[in-house]
């Protein structure tokens, strides 16, 4: 391995620490401001209606979600659209991190079931937008992979 190399590993590594950071940061800001759409279908329809509104679309998944074939069709529609309507994507890994981020149960005890994390869209209010260095992190992110052509960038989020 070159000098090249364990440098540049290393400040990617850095880099995507950030980005998780900024991402988990944005989420929980966008929540209080009531800016988070939650679940597959929720946020189809969100963007059905008003794709202008959406700055940042996340599709997570763990493992067991990976053979999940309804799930893969919905995410690829997801992608599709959010291309077509220049709305940042990001695909992350580590839905129980999230739910902790949210502060989501993985169920309560009236027997509900916990909100789908698989898809989160962070919305952007038209009176008061958001302003945040962490939305303009992860943004950036996103523009480079692009550049990079990697039109869907993926983050591995780590528990803590």
């Amino acid at each position: 391995m070159t000098l090249e190399e364990v440098v540049g590993s290393n400040s990617t590594e850095k880099k995507m620490e950030t980005v998780s950071q900024a991402l988990e940061e944005l989420l929980v800001a966008a929540q209080k401001q009531d800016c988070l759409t939650v679940g597959v279908y929720e946020s189809a329809k969100l963007m059905n209606v008003d794709p202008d509104s959406v700055v940042l679309c996340v599709l997570a998944t763990d493992e067991e979600d990976e053979d999940d074939i309804a799930l893969q069709i919905h995410f690829t529609l997801l992608q599709a659209f959010c291309c077509d309507n220049d709305i940042n994507i990001l695909r992350v890994s580590g839905v129980r991190r999230l739910a902790h981020v949210l502060e989501e149960d993985t169920g309560d005890s009236n027997g509900n079931e916990p909100r789908d994390l698989h898809c989160i869209l962070v919305t952007n209010p038209p009176l008061q937008p958001l302003q945040s260095a962490a939305l303009q992190n992860v943004s950036s992110f996103c523009e480079e992979s692009r550049c990079r052509n990697q039109w869907v960038p993926y983050l591995d989020l780590q528990d803590r």
